[in-house]
């Protein structure tokens, strides 16, 4: 009895990933989908560099400092369903640019999209870290980091389709993007009506049992994590660095490399996760260490052929932090704080690439020697390391 018990309970489990995944999976069609044609969207009403830089960055800046609110007040209020919930449904912002609306309603949108995502990633984080106690976090962020990279990988391919197919008609392609929308709706709608019962009964367990504060492991942890950031290279510079060295012709192998390290991600963070059910945390060590070369190599190399190399290391590194680090969360703190520590360590991880961001961005306009990028990036990357070693013996 006890072992079809525990047969049942792993099924449930890995049916709320798998359905935790589709969801993310729809969302990342339309958003995800869309982020490659916002900003010169944003050009065609009417908007400066300054403007769309603006905007990008301040989108950011929701998307990761909100987190910080968002968890807590999900924690608080115990109602994590209903931050989901929130948070998916503002994704409707990115086919309502397919209106006819003027540039200040369009920066809005593209505004509350970023917002949503701040609302529902602590809590659904937090539902999906409970919902894998039977079959290990590595695992649940592994299968739900493939199944978004999914998504993440078809929609641009169906918005590139769209452009292409209407001749760059972007209030089509937008109102397009309500179909995958409705799509995401139902999936989240079923997913509530198969696992919400089920979670509430896990968190009320889990309540009972660890009830405390975050400890010192977890901020520990998160400083490691926000250093390992700091210095790793942003996506965005290795997209200009080949940019920069592609005559004007070829520049449509750029956004091939981006596919790239996407497709490298997906398969990474499922291997990740396995990894890290069986050997813990020190599987992180080998994302840290990974962490030095697309740095390096982006600031030093002149050939296309590095670059498409460091996409690969890039892509390996982006899909263990997208799946491991995100587990190790669930590990180091107690179910009554998950979402606020979540929402921390979002918060500390996007500071992280705004600054990465600043910094080499200013190294590659300043051309300062080297030395100075080696001397960066192995301070970066030492301290992080030993910080996280240092939480095995805490």
């Amino acid at each position: 009895m006890h072992q079809e018990a525990g047969l049942n309970s792993c099924k449930n489990a890995y049916l709320g990933i798998l359905l935790l995944g589709i969801v993310s999976l729809m969302g990342d069609v339309v958003y995800e989908g869309s982020r490659g044609i916002v900003p010169g969207y944003l050009e065609f009403l009417g908007a400066t560099a300054l403007t769309v830089g603006l905007v990008g960055g301040l989108g950011d800046f929701l998307g990761y400092a909100m987190r910080l609110v968002s968890g807590f007040l999900a924690d608080t209020t115990r109602a994590y369903w209903l931050f989901i919930f929130l948070g998916y449904g503002l994704i409707v912002s990115i086919p309502f640019l397919g209106l006819s609306i003027g540039l200040e309603i369009a920066v809005i949108f593209v505004l509350l999209e970023r917002l949503g995502k701040a609302m529902r990633s602590p809590s659904r984080d937090t539902v999906l870290s409970i919902i894998s106690r039977d079959v290990g976090a590595g695992k649940a962020f592994g299968v739900h980091e493939l199944l978004d990279q999914i998504g993440g990988i078809g929609g641009p391919l169906l918005v590139a389709a769209l452009m292409f197919s209407t001749q760059n008609n972007y209030g089509f392609t937008f109102s397009f993007l309500f179909l995958p929308f409705v799509f995401l709706l139902l999936a989240l709608a079923y997913t509530y009506r198969r696992i919400s019962s089920k979670t509430i009964i896990i968190e009320s367990q889990r309540m009972e049992e660890m009830k405390g504060k975050l400890g010192r492991r977890f901020y520990i942890y998160t400083f490691a994590v926000l250093l390992n950031t700091v210095g790793l290279i942003t996506y965005a510079l290795i997209l200009y660095k080949a940019s920069e060295i592609l005559p004007l012709s070829e520049q449509w192998i750029v956004p091939l490399i981006y596919l790239l390290i996407q497709g490298v991600d997906a398969p990474v963070a499922l291997i990740a996760g396995y990894a890290y059910d069986k050997f813990g945390i020190r599987v992180l060590v080998m994302p840290f260490i990974f962490s030095l070369f697309p740095s390096l190599l982006t600031m030093v190399s002149a050939e296309l052929s590095t670059l498409i190399a460091v996409a690969v290391v890039f892509g390996l590194v982006l899909g263990m932090q997208e799946s491991v680090y995100r587990a190790a969360v669930s590990e180091l703190t107690p179910v009554s704080s998950r979402g606020t520590a979540y929402g921390i360590f979002n918060t500390a991880y996007g500071v992280g690439f705004l600054i990465s961001g600043a910094v080499y961005g200013l190294l590659m306009e300043l051309r300062l020697p080297f030395i100075t990028v080696i001397f960066y990036v192995l301070i970066t990357q030492i301290t992080a390391t030993a910080s996280l070693l240092s939480i095995r013996q805490n």
